[in-house]
């Protein structure tokens, strides 16, 4: 699957969900198992050879490719969720969005010094989800970090939040 037909199946929403934002919709992905299929080849060509041992995936988005992609790579899969919904006892990191302001949490026994850890969501844009899910999982010692995303807003200038130490990689780019 190529990348620029992956890109031209991407909905575009305008003023969602608030005016002014020009929302990018992968559903569209999601619904064909051919598009599906060629994402979470793309994931697996792009980290199987990165000794991968956890897939941690941002709520919601980063649940759809995450658990697939963690299947795909033999690893475990991790949730980053929003507060108040993990059952166990957990680490938090607050952040500010495009929206407004958010906590994200993990489980403390999530991850441990031997892990190699890929961070995925769906979207870069400003990038304030993405640090504060790196920061949450640097909190547990793991060994590397890598961060993927489906998506990348890169007149948003995201990546500007992260150090040159952590790879930052993501399958479609749109100016906005």
């Amino acid at each position: 699957m190529d990348i620029q037909t992956l890109t031209a199946a991407v909905r575009n929403i305008p003023d969602f969900p608030i005016k002014g934002i020009q929302f990018k919709d992968i559903t569209t992905l999601f619904q064909s198992a051919e598009y599906l299929r060629g994402l979470s080849d793309i994931l697996y060509d792009r980290y199987k050879d990165k000794g991968i041992t956890k897939v941690a995936g941002i709520e919601s988005r980063g649940f759809f490719m995450g658990p697939a992609t963690a299947i795909r790579l033999y690893a475990g899969f991790v949730p980053i969720r929003k507060f108040g919904k993990l059952p166990y006892k957990t680490i938090e990191e607050k952040y500010s969005k495009e929206y407004g302001e958010d906590i994200i949490q993990i489980h403390k026994d999530a991850l441990n010094e031997n892990d190699i850890v890929l961070l995925h969501d769906d979207l870069l844009a400003t990038g304030g989800t993405m640090a504060a899910a790196y920061r949450l999982v640097k909190k547990l010692g793991v060994k590397k970090i890598y961060i993927n995303f489906l998506i990348e807003l890169e007149k948003l200038n995201g990546r500007a939040l992260f150090n040159d130490d952590v790879e930052i990689d993501s399958i479609l780019k749109f100016e906005i």
